[in-house]
Parts: structure tokens; C-alpha cells; sequence
């Protein structure tokens, strides 16, 4: 068996600290949602959804063996990481193969065009403009329901259908479980799982200006940008949560400092706030959090449908509230 070693040694206390700190809050966070207590109730609810956030963004980071020098082990982490963030109905392996191509072909490419869908039925697409309105993240809550469809919608999943059954007994039996423990706990873990997928999508909707294509299956497409640098930085922007305040964009993993990201992606999430100051802040590459929020509000309901981010030159359409942005490009749904 390989040597379990760390890509950078330096930092293990960092990787170290982001594990325990999943660990803790998210047990923390199921008992305190099972507590009389409303104070305790709302920590349960952040606690939960905070977890389940640094899961995600630690999962990003294993995708890109970034954590560990060894992939087996990257994947190890991943497939727990996957399952604190509740999107085990899907592989990691796919994860990981969705967002490399993200990263090598400049784009994001996708095979569920869940527009298309929502069009052809109009019960639902009115259901799913309902729940925008009101900020229930409608979109990704279907996206992740077709991560348990996808083995009999999509011929190129139809080998995981005893895997994603297995997990939807394992995931259903203890949901239940919950349900009649304590229904007031179920809703509230539903409510962390909003507040989950919110943040996921707010940070991705505007980090990008790429084309959204529909064939993620297709290993042999070819892209016009494929390999190129120069397209990929001046097509992505650094949203950082606070520019004032640096430990503040932690609560995201540093997930925003995104130009750094995509500058050197195995390095770790803790070693990009330095790289991002080396690069040099560029204005032209850089949303400010406020005006992300106001775009984001405003365009909610334009989003559903957007298809594409709409503008040559995402910062100026930001600032100015034009931004509409693009829904359903998580990397936790790879399909």
C-alpha cells in the first residue's frame, strides 16, 4: 500500500484543521437540530450547512489531488467528503472527470440540458419558478435528484443502477429515521441542504464567462480553447467574500480566489491567498460581493433559463446589475 503523504507537508495542520472542523461541526450540527432549543435549532442548521460546504470545497480539492500526492488516497477522502455533502448518488469519479474537463477544455460542459426538460412540463416549470422566487434553490434540488435517475436516463451511468440503489436505501433508510425521531430535525437538515446548494451556486454563477455545452459524454469533442491560458484567465474572475478582510473568504474553503485557482490548480485551498497577492489583483478580473448579491437577487428568476452568461465581459455587467449568471454547473452534479 502507498505511503499516505500530503502534496504539501508544510501545510498539514491546515488540512488537518479543515477535516476536524467537517467532522465536529456536522455531528454537532445533527444534534443540535434534534434539541427543544430554537437557539440551538438555527446553530444546528449553520453548523450543518457550514460543514457540508467545507466538505464540498475539500472534495474540489481532492478532484485535483491537491490534498494528497497519491490519487488512490484523494479519492479515498473524496468518497467521504461526497457523502458528508450528500451528493453520493453520484461517483467521485465523475466529479473529478467533469471538473477536469472544465479545467482543460475552458468550458463547462454538461449532458442533462434540464431547460429543455422544464419546458416540456409546465407543471413543474411553474413549481420551480415558484420556489426561485422565494430563494429555494429549485434548479439544484432537480439536478440532484437526476444524480439518482441518471443510471436510467443516461446509457453512460447505466452501470452505477445497483450503486445508486444501494445509496438511496442507505441515505432514505436513515432520512427516515430522522423523520420519525424528530420531523422538526428532517425539515431542519432539508433547510441546511438550501442553505448548502445556495452558496455552491452563488459562488459559481459568476466566476466564469465560459460556454455551457451539452456533451460531457463525448471524450472525443473537440473545444476551441482547449489549453489555452490566456482565454482561461481573462474568462474567470476572483469573487472574493471580502478583500478587507481575508479570513473571511475561509468560509468558503479561499474557493473564491478563483484565478489563482485555475493559475496552478493543485495547490491547496490555504496557499492561494498568496498566490492571488504574487499575481497581482487584477480590477478587471475582480467581483465585489455586494454587487454579485444584487445581481444575483435580481436575475433569479432570469437565470432558470439562461443558457449562457450573457455578457464578453462579466465585471462590468456585474457592477452595473446586468450579470444574469448560470444555474446547474456545480461540479457535485457531473452529468
Amino acid at each position: 500500500m502507498a505511503k499516505v503523504t500530503l502534496r504539501d507537508p508544510q501545510g498539514w495542520y491546515y488540512t488537518a484543521g479543515a477535516l476536524a472542523y467537517i467532522c465536529v461541526m456536522y455531528a454537532l450540527g445533527w444534534w443540535a437540530i434534534f434539541q427543544e432549543s430554537i437557539a440551538l435549532n438555527t446553530l444546528g442548521v449553520m453548523a450543518l450547512a457550514h460543514s457540508m460546504i467545507i466538505a464540498s470545497y475539500l472534495l474540489h480539492d481532492c478532484g485535483h489531488n491537491a490534498v494528497f500526492v497519491n490519487a488512490a488516497h484523494n479519492t479515498k477522502l473524496g468518497y467521504f467528503l461526497n457523502a458528508i455533502a450528500g451528493s453520493n448518488y453520484g461517483r467521485y469519479e465523475d466529479i473529478r472527470y467533469k471538473h477536469m474537463r472544465h479545467h482543460v477544455d475552458n468550458c463547462d460542459p454538461v449532458s442533462f440540458d434540464y431547460r429543455t426538460f422544464l419546458r416540456s412540463h409546465p407543471l413543474l416549470e411553474r413549481i420551480v419558478f415558484a420556489l426561485e422566487w422565494a430563494y429555494i434553490p429549485a434548479v439544484e434540488f432537480m439536478m440532484h435528484a437526476m444524480l439518482i435517475l441518471a443510471p436510467w436516463v443516461f446509457p453512460s451511468k447505466a452501470a452505477q443502477k445497483a450503486r445508486v440503489l444501494r445509496v438511496v436505501l442507505v441515505r432514505g433508510t436513515l432520512l427516515i429515521g430522522v423523520g420519525i425521531l424528530s420531523l422538526k430535525a428532517l425539515l431542519l437538515y432539508a433547510l441546511s441542504q438550501i442553505l448548502l446548494l445556495t452558496v455552491l451556486r452563488f459562488m459559481d454563477c459568476y466566476q466564469h464567462n465560459y460556454e455551457v455545452v451539452f456533451n460531457l459524454d463525448d471524450k472525443d469533442a473537440k473545444f476551441p480553447h482547449r489549453g489555452d491560458a490566456q482565454f482561461e484567465q481573462a474568462n474567470t474572475y476572483t469573487n472574493l467574500i471580502s478583500h478587507r478582510w481575508p479570513i473571511l473568504n475561509a468560509l468558503v474553503l479561499n474557493f473564491c480566489y478563483h484565478n489563482a485557482h485555475h493559475e496552478k490548480p493543485i495547490l491547496g485551498w490555504h496557499r492561494l491567498p498568496a498566490l492571488h497577492r504574487e499575481m497581482g489583483e487584477s480590477p478587471a478580473q475582480t467581483l465585489t460581493f455586494w454587487d454579485q448579491c444584487r445581481c444575483f437577487h435580481k436575475h433569479r428568476l432570469g437565470r432558470i433559463y439562461a443558457e449562457e452568461y450573457g455578457n464578453d465581459e462579466v465585471q462590468p455587467s456585474v457592477q452595473q446589475g446586468r450579470a444574469v449568471g448560470v444555474n446547474a454547473l456545480s461540479f457535485l452534479t457531473a452529468f
